[in-house]
């Protein structure tokens, strides 16, 4: 029998908190979030909000928190695009979409997006080809082309690149399936 959800311990009118001043509600908030991952200041700011924290509190806390290097958008930023581009293989078009969501400012978002490579983003998209290639094999070669370049343009990556990449890792493809072995 799946147990019931339980309530986060710091939410205002828990009965087993005792009713606290809105700045360490707040306070425990910012930090019990920031202990999982980093997150952008408007995530936090949402989490605060919908714990009711008065605005300017809220704001106040946020501040201090920046001010000693808790909250920074621009380390996040970072971190979450290292992290998407490592695990999902990302190209910039969805990391920027990604950012955009997690309430990260347009100029922080650029800055961070002109740190990629371009050839560490062309080196990823062939990684993420090769890797699904052997799925493909048997099908039609027009077949393979449409899926791996459909699957590059959902992870964010241009038609131009994606079509490239595809027909050089397709033909590095059919010339080893060609070779005879010893």
């Amino acid at each position: 029998m799946p147990r019931p959800a339980q309530k986060p311990r710091d939410e205002p009118g828990d009965p087993d908190v005792p009713d606290e001043d809105p700045e360490a509600v707040g306070r425990k908030i910012l930090l019990r979030r920031l202990t999982d991952r980093p997150r952008s200041r408007a995530e936090l700011a949402e989490a605060l909000r919908k714990r009711d924290v008065p605005a300017e509190m809220a704001t106040r806390l946020l501040d201090r928190f920046e001010e000693v290097g808790l909250v920074d958008d621009e380390a996040f930023a970072r971190t979450w695009v290292q992290t998407r581009i490592g695990n999902k293989g990302l190209a910039r078009r969805a990391l920027g979409v990604e950012l955009r969501r997690k309430g990260v400012a347009d100029e922080v978002v650029r800055t961070v997006l002109d740190e990629i490579d371009g050839d560490a983003e062309t080196e990823t998209a062939r990684r993420m080809v090769r890797r699904k290639l052997p799925s493909t094999r048997g099908l039609d070669t027009q077949v393979r082309m449409r899926r791996l370049a459909g699957m590059l343009g959902r992870k964010g990556y241009p038609p131009g690149l994606a079509f490239q990449v595809v027909r050089e890792e397709l033909g590095a493809d059919e010339l080893l399936a060609d070779e005879p072995l010893d």
